[in-house]
């Protein structure tokens, strides 16, 4: 059940996404998905590859160790033959105690020419040795050092190779204890058993041989070792440490192998090396190779490490060309969405960017075509309906000459006074001044003072009418009696509170008008009389003609309704909405128990 709910959230929130978001989402799923597979493919493939390689490479590498080794053990299985050519000398090695002194000096200048030979067979040989059955040692060394005889008598490994049954030899790594300036590091030798003729012992060679010399790499093979940490290991029969790669090239001394000895050899299976292993042709030694994992892993990492680099700069790529696709496809369908929000507000505007030659383009193409057929429409119509109501005033100008009729109301409101009736002539004399406020052609701009002035006109008609009953309280701003206002505002508002809200002579009526600006710096005028107030059910007439009047600003009017009706305070509504917009309104607000007031808010221009 809670998979199901959060299956339903997560389809609710898609669905409910913006286009742009969506698009952006779709390219990035559509391009990122494939290049993660892609990438995981090509990395795993990489890395398999590389441990493959890697193992390939140790392979080659103990091949040509293995070559190399091989060439060393016949070489130098030649070099210490080369000894038994001179048989009888080899025989009468041993035989020191019965020689005259004559016979034994010859013998050995003899030997001494005999390993003198020896090392100039070969560049590396620093210290030939040769050992009688009698114990009796001969060398001949390359260097100042010499070999102190009883110490390497008594050393552990020549007490081995004594008792060992191997003719040609290759001991492990032994210190240089016995050699006079007993210098640190470490030697291998290489020796054979010499016999006479007769098969009888005669003695032993021993070559002392730095272990440097037992491999001699190119040096792409050594870069390429020390590249991945590759460790050569070679020992002998008797798993004794002949060479450690790690000691030659200084990450080890050679004091540490020696203490180690066959430690390295054991093969404890470890998964953190990639171990190979192969001997010589005739088994005298034997090669191990190890890789470390940590090494081989550090290469797949940075291989991984460049994996992410590269999707991270193509998400950013694939980012920022989906943003440019996404706001390419949205951006004229946000302006269409804009331009509808227009037209509902009554703006009829088309979009006017260049648009793209797509579907988008055509599409936001013909929405101009038809904002512009509608505003015509709507301008052709409200334009007639204005002309018709211009052509019904001027025509009603026409036919009322403000002159004339200036003159005849003068004309009688001096016979009035002639006949002494002054309320009559009081009368014309108000009726005049408004007839020239309402029909005066000389274009000015209508102001709140001018509204003012037409209904302080009319109320004191009234007031003549009904002996005085209303009382005009006004309280406008110096600043807003100048601002601009449409005509007949205030007047019809006067009227209906009078026909609504005069009760009987009893009781005066008293009538206020208040400007006040808003936050905004807009026009907020109250209109307020203390009446009996409106019955209910002429507040809801009244109420649903203004709630009329955003909807039927744009209507033509009907004749059938009486003029006085279309004069009244819908008529009001509808032009305030027209001329400054539907943020602008007419209100009623009946009173709690007595009175009324009309609020009206303008922009101020």
């Amino acid at each position: 059940m809670e998979h199901k709910s959060w299956m339903r959230r997560a389809a609710f929130m898609i669905r409910n996404m913006r286009f742009q978001n969506k698009l952006l989402a779709g390219y990035l799923l559509a391009c990122v998905i494939p290049l993660l597979g892609v990438s995981a493919i090509i990395f795993h493939q990489a890395a398999a590859g590389l441990e493959d390689s890697s193992q390939e490479f140790a392979s080659l590498y103990t091949s040509q160790i293995r070559t190399t080794l091989n060439e060393f053990i016949k070489e130098y299985d030649k070099v210490t033959k080369s000894v038994l050519v001179d048989n009888e000398l080899i025989s009468r090695i041993g035989e020191e105690r019965s020689l005259p002194m004559d016979e034994l000096i010859i013998q050995k200048v003899a030997i001494q020419r005999l390993l003198m030979r020896v090392a100039l067979l070969k560049p590396e040989i620093s210290t030939v040795m040769l050992i009688s059955r009698d114990n009796n040692v001969y060398q001949y060394t390359t260097t100042t050092s010499r070999v102190n005889e009883n110490t390497l008598l008594s050393s552990e490994w020549y007490k081995r190779l004594r008792s060992s049954d191997d003719t040609f030899f290759i001991t492990g790594l032994h210190d240089r204890s016995y050699y006079e300036d007993k210098g640190a590091g470490a030697v291998v030798t290489v020796g054979r058993v010499l016999f006479s003729y007769d098969g009888a012992y005669a003695g032993i060679l021993l070559i002392d041989l730095d272990p440097f010399t037992l491999l001699q790499l190119d040096h792409d093979f050594v870069q390429a070792r020390d590249k991945y940490g590759i460790s050569v290991i070679i020992s002998n029969r008797q798993k004794e440490i002949v060479y450690h790669s790690d000691a030659a090239s200084g990450r080890l001394s050679w004091q540490q192998v020696l203490e180690s000895g066959a430690g390295y050899i054991k093969d404890d299976g470890s998964h953190d090396l990639i171990i190979l292993s192969g001997s010589t042709s005739q088994g005298n030694l034997w090669i191990k190779t190890e890789i470390p994992r940590t090494k081989l892993l550090q290469k797949i990492n940075q291989i991984k490490g460049m994996t992410v680099i590269v999707i991270l700069i193509s998400c950013l790529v694939i980012t920022l060309i989906s943003l440019g696709l996404s706001y390419t496809i949205t951006r004229p369908i946000k302006a269409l969405r804009r331009s509808m929000k227009q037209a509902e507000a009554g703006q009829y505007l088309p979009i006017e960017k260049e648009q793209a030659g797509d579907e988008i383009g055509s599409l936001v193409h013909s929405y101009n075509k038809m904002i512009i057929t509608i505003r015509t429409l709507i301008e052709d119509v409200y334009i007639a309906e204005i002309k018709q109501r211009q052509a019904k005033f001027i025509a009603l100008q026409n036919q009322i000459n403000p002159h004339m009729l200036y003159n005849t109301l003068e004309s009688i409101r001096m016979k009035a006074l002639v006949k002494d009736d002054e309320e009559t002539a009081g009368m014309i004399k108000i009726l005049a001044r408004m007839f020239r406020i309402a029909l005066g052609k000389e274009g000015r701009h209508h102001s709140v003072k001018h509204e003012l002035d037409y209904t302080t006109n009319y109320l004191e008609l009234q007031n003549i009418r009904f002996d005085n009953m209303f009382k005009l309280d006004i309280r406008i701003p110096d600043e807003m009696l100048h601002c601009s206002i449409i005509p007949l505002i205030f007047q019809p508002i006067v009227e209906n509170s009078i026909n609504h809200g005069f009760e009987d002579y009893s009781r005066p009526m008293h009538i206020e008008i208040e400007g006040v600006w808003t936050e905004e710096g807009e026009i907020r005028i109250r209109i307020t009389d203390d009446g009996i107030g409106i019955p209910q059910e002429k507040q809801e007439e009244l109420f649903a003609l203004l709630e009329d009047a955003e909807s039927d600003k744009y209507k033509l009017a009907d004749n059938d309704v009486p003029e006085s009706n279309r004069l009244g305070l819908k008529n009001i509504a509808e032009r305030i909405k027209l001329h400054y917009g539907d943020r602008y309104y007419l209100k009623i607000r009946p009173g709690v128990d007595r009175g009324t007031t009309f609020e009206i808010l303008i922009p101020k221009l």
